[in-house]
């Protein structure tokens, strides 16, 4: 946790030295998508208790819009995080508006939806912040984009062949 903080830290300290103007919007960016993604993941951690789907969607485009400002500041070493997080963003959208407007076999459009929005916004997490962790920064660089959607697809189909209702949306 301390190389964490240590790293940000040491970011702020080289954005500060080489674009005084930028370092106030990227400290802002940064402080907020490093508090962001938390409440995101343990809102979609209780889907299964209650609805957060309304939180989980506002916490995600909260850390989207941040992840967009600290794009825009430096591009260069984050557009990655730009890209990973509109593409989770409309998976979530896609998701969200399935269960909303109950499309035909909303339930696995949802359950795929909000399963993809996860998995790429834990790999941009990873992406980002993987070289600082404990275990992750032994790992290769390719792993930080892999691992996520190697662990989480096999979920996903999982929840759409045993989940009640998209199941027995499947044999109709």
């Amino acid at each position: 946790m301390m190389q964490a903080s240590f790293s940000a830290c040491q970011c702020l300290r080289l954005t500060l030295a080489s674009s005084p103007s930028c370092a106030s919007t990227f400290w802002w960016a940064w402080l907020v998508s490093s508090r962001a993604w938390l409440p995101c993941s343990v809102e979609n951690a209780e889907a299964v208790i209650r609805r957060p789907e309304r939180s989980y969607y506002w916490c995600l485009a909260v850390l989207v819009a941040s992840a967009t400002g600290l794009s825009v500041v430096r591009w260069a070493e984050n557009h990655h995080l730009f890209t990973l997080g509109i593409l989770s963003l409309i998976a979530a959208t896609v998701g969200r508006t399935a269960l909303r407007q109950r499309w035909r076999s909303w339930v696995k459009v949802h359950i795929t939806g909000m399963g993809l929005s996860y998995i790429l916004m834990l790999t941009a997490f990873y992406v980002d912040n993987g070289k600082n962790l404990p275990l992750w920064r032994e790992l290769p660089q390719i792993a930080f984009w892999l691992l996520p959607a190697a662990i989480g697809i096999p979920l996903i189909v999982r929840a759409l062949v045993k989940h009640p209702l998209a199941r027995s949306r499947l044999t109709k």
